[in-house]
C-alpha cells in the first residue's frame, strides 16, 4: 500500500513529469497533424505512434480490419485493468489555420483534436511505463481509428480490446476530448448522459413532375419537402421534453435539375440526436409519422429511412466521481468543473462504456488570450488548440489510471 506521503506528492510529480515530456509530445502531435488520415486506415498515424512507443515495456497488438493499435502495460503485481483511449482519425476538411505545421494534405485536417488525444495517450504510456515496478494490475492503451465515421471502437471491441489474457477483461475505461469552449488546462466532468446518440435521416418526397409554369398540373415535391422540414422542428419543440432533449437537423436538400422543370422527387438528409433510449425511439417514430402524413396531406408520398448510429455516451456516476477526485488532486479545485449540460455531438467511446464502467472528460484547450465567444471549435477548419493543455491531459490519464489500480 502507498503511504500518505507518496499519495500527496504523486499528483505534483505526475504534472511535473508531464510538463517535462511536453516538447516531445508536441513534436508527436505536429507530426500527426501534418499528415492527417481519415477513416479506418491510418498507416502513417499508426507508425508515428509505434515509433513514439518504441522501447517502452508494452505488449503491442495491431488491428486486423483497421489501423488500430493496442498497447498493454502489465504491472509488477496482479490487480485490476483499466483502459485509456485516444482516437486517431482526422476529418475531410481543408485546413485554414495558417499554422506552420498545418496539414500537408488538401481535404484532410485534424479539426476535432484527435491528434492531441493521440499524443496525450503516448505521453501517458511513458509516464505509466516509468512506474511499472510499483503498478498493480494492467493498463490497456487503446489507439482507435474511425471515430468520426465507421464505429472504430465497436470494431476494436470485436477484435478483443476489452479482453485480457487472464480472462477477467477490462473493468474500467477513461477518455478525454479537447475543446476550445473552455480555458486551457481545465477539466470538465459529468455523470450520466454526456454525448448524444447520432442517427441519420433520409427522406424522399415523391410527387409528379411538370412544367414550372403550370404547377397545378404537377405535384411539386419541393414545397412538400419544405413543409416537412418546418414540421419536424415543430415536432421537437412541441413533443420532446426539454429536460430530455432532442435535436433534429436537416442538413442537405436536393431537388430539380433546372429552373423551368418541376422535379419528380425531393430528398432531405440530416440527423437526429437524443440522450436516452426512450426519447430516441419516440423521436424516430415521430419523424416517420410527420414526414409521411405531411406528404399525404399534399397528395404526395414520403419514403423515410432512418439509420441508427452511435448510441448515447453514458458516464458511470461512481467512476466519474473518482475521476473528479483524481483531477482535483492533480490540478486543484479551481481547475475542475462539473459539465452542466450534455453535448449533442456523438462519440463512439459510447460502445466501450456500454460494456464497462468509465467516463469521458472534457479538457479545455482554448489558446491563452482568446475569447470564448466566436472562437472556432471542433469541426471548424480554422480551429487552433493550445498544445500546453496536453500536459494536463497526459497527467490526468496517468492519475485516473493510478487511482483506479491502487484503489
Amino acid at each position: 500500500m502507498t503511504d500518505q506521503g507518496e499519495t500527496t506528492k504523486q499528483p505534483a510529480e505526475l504534472l511535473r513529469e508531464a510538463r517535462a515530456l511536453l516538447p516531445d509530445i508536441v513534436a508527436v502531435r505536429r507530426a500527426v497533424h501534418r499528415h492527417p488520415e481519415v477513416g479506418a486506415h491510418l498507416p502513417h498515424t499508426r507508425k508515428q505512434v509505434l515509433d513514439a512507443l518504441a522501447g517502452l515495456p508494452l505488449t503491442i497488438a495491431t488491428g486486423r480490419r483497421l489501423s488500430s493499435l493496442t498497447a498493454t502495460l502489465d504491472g509488477a503485481r496482479p490487480g485490476p485493468t483499466i483502459l485509456l483511449r485516444a482516437d486517431m482519425d482526422a476529418l475531410p476538411l481543408s485546413e485554414e489555420t495558417g499554422l506552420e505545421y498545418a496539414s500537408q494534405l488538401p481535404g484532410a485536417m485534424h479539426a476535432c483534436g484527435h491528434d492531441l488525444h493521440t499524443s496525450m495517450l503516448v505521453g501517458a504510456c511513458r509516464l505509466l511505463a516509468a512506474r511499472r515496478g510499483e503498478l498493480p494490475g494492467r493498463v490497456v492503451f487503446m489507439f482507435q481509428p474511425a471515430e468520426e465515421k465507421g464505429g472504430g471502437a465497436a470494431h476494436m471491441i470485436d477484435e478483443g480490446v476489452l479482453d485480457t489474457a487472464d480472462g477477467k477483461g477490462v473493468d474500467a475505461a477513461f477518455a478525454m476530448h479537447v475543446t476550445t469552449r473552455f480555458e486551457s488546462g481545465t477539466v470538465h466532468l459529468r455523470p450520466g448522459p454526456t454525448y448524444a446518440a447520432a442517427d441519420q435521416i433520409h427522406i424522399t418526397v415523391r410527387g409528379h413532375g411538370g412544367h414550372a409554369a403550370a404547377p397545378h398540373r404537377a405535384l411539386d415535391p419541393i414545397p412538400v419537402a419544405c413543409a416537412i422540414v418546418g414540421a419536424l422542428q415543430t415536432m421537437v419543440t412541441r413533443t420532446v421534453d426539454v429536460f430530455d432533449p432532442a435535436v433534429v437537423t436537416i442538413a442537405r436538400i436536393e431537388a430539380g435539375t433546372t429552373t423551368n422543370v418541376i422535379p419528380e422527387t425531393a430528398e432531405l438528409h440530416g440527423t437526429f440526436r437524443t440522450l436516452t433510449p426512450a426519447t430516441r425511439e419516440a423521436v424516430r417514430a415521430r419523424i416517420e409519422r410527420t414526414a409521411r402524413h405531411i406528404a399525404a396531406a399534399h397528395g404526395a408520398e414520403a419514403e423515410v429511412t432512418l439509420i441508427e448510429g452511435y448510441p448515447p455516451l453514458l458516464n458511470d456516476p461512481a467512476f466519474t466521481a473518482a475521476a473528479h477526485r483524481a483531477a482535483t488532486a492533480l490540478l486543484g479545485p479551481g481547475a475542475v468543473f462539473d459539465l452542466p449540460d450534455p453535448v449533442m455531438g456523438a462519440e463512439d467511446f459510447s460502445y466501450v462504456l456500454q460494456r464497462v464502467p468509465g467516463t469521458m472528460a472534457v479538457l479545455g484547450a482554448r489558446p491563452s488570450g482568446v475569447p470564448a465567444e466566436g472562437t472556432p471549435d471542433c469541426h471548424s477548419n480554422r480551429v487552433v488548440f493550445d498544445e500546453a493543455a496536453m500536459a494536463t491531459g497526459i497527467a490526468l490519464h496517468a492519475a485516473v489510471a493510478l487511482g483506479h489500480l491502487t484503489g
